[in-house]
C-alpha cells in the first residue's frame, strides 16, 4: 500500500519507522513539515518520541548530540541559512564523532523562495568531512533514512541529509519498511572523545581524516550512486539529487543515448566518475545549488573543456533547475515558456488584514519625518514585509538577530533615533545576546520586539517567548524605567506614537514590547496563550 507524502513527510516517516527517539528543530521553511509532521504523527506519543520546539538551530543541534550520546537515535532538521547558526556544533561534533546515529537534516532553497540566499548545503559537508546523502526523490528520502541512521553509528559520524525545496514541497506514493525498534540507552565507552581539550581533539581529528578512504570506498558500492554506461559514447551525465529526476523526466525513452552517473552519496565516487569520463567525448554536470562537483571534476581533468555545466554557461548559475532548463542544456527541444500577459501584474508578499506589525510600521513612519527615513533595522519574520511597499519601514534584513546588533553598530558610529525591529521568537532565537552587547554600553537605540505570540511566518507553530519576554529583559539588564509595552491598535496609535518618540529622545538603550497576538491564531489557542502568560506572571 503506498502513502501519499511531501518528500518532508517521507523524511519525518523514515526517520520514525528507522528506530527515531527525538527530533530537533527551529521552524524554517522548507524543512517545517518534517517536524510538524513527527508532532501530529499517533505513533509519536506512543513511542515517546521528543518533538518539542528549540529556541534555535544550534541549540537544536546540541540537544541531538545530546541525545545521540546515550546511545538514542537523533534527528536535527533546518533550512540551509539554519545551518550557519548551528555550523559550531555542526564542525565539532565531526571531530567528537557520534554515539547513537544522529542525521543532520538541512532544506536548500533555490531561487530564494523564501530566504536570503542560495548556499548549499553540501559545501558544510565537505568542509565538516562527513556523509552527505542527497535523495533524487520522495521513496529515496523515505528509504534513505533507514540507511542514513545505520550508517551513521556504523561510522560513529553524523550523517548530513541535503534535500531541497522542490523535494520537500512535492508529493509522491511511498512504500513503507517495517519500523525499526529504538536503540536501548547506553552512553559511551569512552567518553574522552566528546571533551575536545586540544589533546583529545587532536587524536579524534587523526581518526576523522583517516575516516575519508572508507567514506569513498562506501560511495562507490553505495546502490544511491548508479552508473550507466550506454553504447553511444556522445554524452555522459552527472545527475545530483532531485537534478536526476529533471534528467529522466527528458530522457527516459532515450536512455541508450546517454551514459549517466546518478549520484545521491557524498564524497564523490572517483572510480565512476573516471570511468564516465573516459568512456564519454562530453560530461554534463547537473546538479541543484552550487557547481561543486563541477568544480571539482575541473580539478580533477583541467586539460580541456570536456566538463559542461554551470560555469560553462550550458546550465544557469544561479535559481532553480526545473525540466526544461535540462532538457535545452541537453539539445532536447522544450517548448518555450509562455510569456506572462502584461495584464498580470505581480502580486508581492504583504501582512495579513489586521496584523498588529503594521499598526506598529505605522506607529513608526509617522515618526520618520522626525528621526530620518534610513534608521530602521529590520529582522527574519513576518514583519520583514515592512520592508516593502506600501509600508516601506525597514531599511535593513540580513540575518536573525542582526537588527539589534547592526543598530548598535550604527550608533556606534553616530548614527541618531536608531530603531531595532525583532519578532518575540527571533530575539530567543537570536536577539538576547545583542541586546545584551546595547545593554553593557547602553547603547542609545530603541529596541521594539513585536510580540505576535508565535513563530508566524513559518505556520505559526508556539513562541518559547511566550509570557517571557518582560523578564527576559529584566534580567538581561534592561532598565525598568526604558523597559515598555505597547498595544498595537488603531485606537492606540497616537499614545504609541507618543511613547515611542519619548523612548527615541532618551540617549541610551531602551526597549518597546509591542504586544498583540497572530491574527491567525485560533480564539482557542489565544486563550491557551493568556493563561500561560498569567501562569507565568
Amino acid at each position: 500500500m503506498k502513502h501519499l507524502l511531501l518528500g518532508n513527510e517521507a523524511i519525518a516517516q523514515g526517520a520514525i519507522d528507522a528506530g527515531l527517539s527525538g527530533v530537533y528543530a527551529y521552524p524554517g521553511t522548507p524543512s517545517t513539515e518534517i517536524t510538524e509532521y513527527i508532532q501530529k504523527s499517533k505513533l509519536t506519543k506512543e513511542l515517546n518520541i521528543h518533538t518539542t520546539w528549540s529556541v534555535n538551530e544550534k541549540t537544536a543541534m546540541e540537544a541531538a548530540l545530546g541525545m545521540s550520546y546515550t546511545g538514542k537515535r537523533a534527528m536535527v532538521v533546518m533550512k540551509h541559512v539554519g545551518l550557519n547558526v548551528a555550523s559550531d556544533v555542526f564542525m565539532n561534533m565531526s571531530i567528537s564523532g557520534i554515539n547513537g546515529g544522529l542525521v543532520v537534516v538541512v532544506a536548500d532553497d533555490p531561487s530564494m523562495h523564501s530566504s536570503q540566499n542560495e548556499q548549499d548545503s553540501r559545501f558544510y559537508g565537505k568542509f565538516a568531512m562527513v556523509p552527505i546523502l542527497e535523495p533524487s526523490n520522495q521513496q529515496e528520502a523515505y528509504d534513505i533514512m533507514h540507511y542514513a541512521f545505520d550508517y551513521s553509528e556504523e561510522l560513529q559520524l553524523p550523517v548530513l541529509l541535503r534535500i531541497v525545496t522542490r523535494l520537500s514541497h512535492s508529493r509522491s506514493g511511498i512504500d513503507f519498511k517495517s519500523r525499526r525498534l529504538q536503540n536501548e540507552m547506553q552512553l559511551p565507552s569512552d567518553t574522552s572523545r566528546f571533551a575536545l581539550i586540544p589533546m583529545n581533539a587532536k587524536k579524534q581529528f587523526e581518526k576523522l581524516i583517516h575516516k575519508k578512504t572508507i567514506l569513498v570506498e562506501h560511495s562507490e558500492t553505495s546502490s544511491f550512486n548508479e552508473l550507466t554506461l550506454s553504447e553511444d559514447k556522445e554524452i555522459g551525465i552527472i545527475a545530483c539529487g532531485i537534478a536526476y529526476n529533471y534528467v529522466m523526466e527528458n530522457i527516459s525513452e532515450d536512455t541508450s543515448f546517454y551514459s549517466i552517473l546518478k549520484i545521491s552519496q557524498y564524497p564523490l565516487p572517483k572510480e565512476k566518475i573516471k570511468k564516465l569520463y573516459k568512456h564519454c567525448d562530453k560530461i554534463l554536470v547537473v546538479e541543484e545549488g552550487y557547481p561543486i562537483v563541477e568544480e571539482l571534476l575541473h580539478n580533477y581533468f583541467d586539460t580541456n573543456d570536456k566538463i559542461k555545466g554551470k560555469l560553462t554557461g550550458d546550465i544557469p548559475l544561479t535559481g532553480e533547475l526545473n525540466p526544461n532548463i535540462v532538457g535545452n542544456s541537453l539539445g532536447i527541444f522544450q517548448n518555450a515558456a509562455k510569456s506572462i500577459p502584461d495584464i498580470v501584474s505581480s502580486r508581492p508578499p504583504r501582512l495579513c488584514e489586521g496584523c498588529g506589525h503594521t499598526d506598529l510600521f505605522n506607529t513608526i513612519n509617522e515618526l520618520i519625518p522626525e528621526i530620518g527615513n534610513k534608521n530602521v533595522f529590520g529582522d527574519i519574520g513576518c514583519y520583514a514585509l515592512g520592508s516593502l511597499p506600501p509600508l516601506n519601514t525597514i531599511n535593513t534584513l540580513i540575518d536573525m538577530g542582526a537588527s539589534i546588533t547592526m543598530a548598535k553598530g550604527a550608533a556606534d558610529a553616530g548614527l541618531e533615533n536608531a530603531i531595532a525591529v525583532i519578532g518575540d521568537s527571533t530575539f530567543t532565537h537570536s536577539g538576547m545576546t545583542g541586546l545584551l552587547d546595547a545593554v553593557y554600553e547602553n547603547s542609545p537605540i530603541t529596541v521594539i520586539i513585536s510580540d505576535n505570540s508565535a513563530i508566524a511566518m513559518t505556520g505559526a507553530q508556539e513562541s518559547s517567548a511566550v509570557g517571557r519576554l518582560h523578564k527576559i529583559c529584566l534580567g538581561i539588564g534592561v532598565h525598568p524605567d526604558h523597559l515598555k509595552t505597547m498595544i498595537p491598535l488603531k485606537k492606540n496609535h497616537q499614545e504609541n506614537v507618543e511613547l515611542l518618540r519619548t523612548e527615541l529622545k532618551y540617549k541610551g538603550l531602551s526597549v518597546i514590547i509591542s504586544e498583540r497576538p497572530c491574527v491567525r491564531l485560533s480564539r482557542d489557542r489565544k486563550e491557551d496563550i493568556k493563561s500561560k502568560i498569567a501562569s507565568l506572571s
